[in-house]
């Protein structure tokens, strides 16, 4: 019988009617941030996020 693996920890950061923005705790310990927009899904690492959130704060 496999051993099942863990699941990760989601908590949602952000949503809107249309928009979703979750971080997930793996169970690795590495945390991953997701954007649900419509039919899209964009992943980041953490170096990642935090580049996006940059670029973000650039346009607004």
């Amino acid at each position: 019988m496999p051993k099942e693996l863990p699941e990760p920890e989601t908590d949602v950061i952000a949503e809107t009617d249309n928009y979703l923005a979750w971080r997930a705790e793996e169970p690795d310990g590495e945390i991953t941030y997701h954007l649900e927009l419509n039919n899209v899904t964009l992943h980041f690492f953490q170096e990642e996020w935090n580049e996006f959130l940059s670029l973000v704060k650039l346009l607004v």
